[in-house]
């Protein structure tokens, strides 16, 4: 099962590094592929311009049948991430309808979703959170009721963020730079993404086939 979720992984990790999603940035965090830092960068005309919020996204080792987690490196007020930095939003909750939350099943996690749609509907919470039921309560009462104060400590986290873009970063200055984000140029080299420590985490040529294969079951 592990080796599985670590040739998917492995996979959809190359096409981010390749075709970024805006806003985003990733890598391995410590060449494991079952772990990656995140960077979130501010979206331009927003709270969060300028800001370079990082987390970190780990995958369970059955892997896309069970969802990552994701929790930010440091403090982020927002009403749907608890005080620890766990991020709740329902893409990331377990396969299923829950009866409790009131949470339908395709409003879930399921196998068919990837980091990519993650990424996506992070950067939507972020513009348009989620009140009803935070995560945050103090947060979540500051969005609705005092918005000057919760935007003062969000641009506060804004500046406390900035400590962590790597040297040489170009933060972009404009919707357009943000769009083109990405980090620097990763080396292509196919032998890359096919070794990493005891070569447990990547898959050989002969596997591909077996990976297509992988994601068409998937798919029915």
């Amino acid at each position: 099962m592990a080796s599985s979720a670590a040739s998917i992984l492995q996979r959809q990790y190359k096409e981010l590094t390749r075709n970024p999603v805006p806003g985003f940035v990733v890598d391995l965090k410590n060449d494991s592929i079952f772990e990656w830092d995140v960077a979130i960068i501010g979206s331009p005309k927003t709270i969060y311009e300028g800001g370079y919020f990082m987390a970190t996204m780990s995958f369970p080792d059955d892997y896309p049948f069970n969802p990552p987690t994701f929790r930010f490196d440091r403090e982020f007020y927002h009403p749907n991430v608890y005080p620890d930095g766990r991020l709740c939003i329902s893409i990331l909750h377990p396969p299923g309808d829950d009866p409790v939350s009131g949470e339908k099943a395709e409003e879930r996690w399921n196998p068919t979703q990837s980091v990519e749609s993650v990424l996506i509907s992070i950067i939507s919470l972020l513009a348009d959170p989620n009140c009803s039921s935070p995560a945050n309560v103090d947060a979540g009462v500051a969005y609705r009721k005092d918005r000057e104060l919760f935007d003062s400590i969000v641009k506060g986290q804004v500046e406390a963020s900035k400590k962590d873009i790597p040297p040489g970063f170009q933060m972009p200055k404009s919707e357009k730079d943000f769009m083109l984000a990405a980090p620097a140029e990763v080396e292509d080299d196919e032998n890359f993404w096919y070794e990493s420590g005891d070569g447990s985490d990547f898959i050989d040529d002969d596997d591909e086939e077996d990976m297509d294969d992988d994601d068409d079951d998937l798919r029915k």
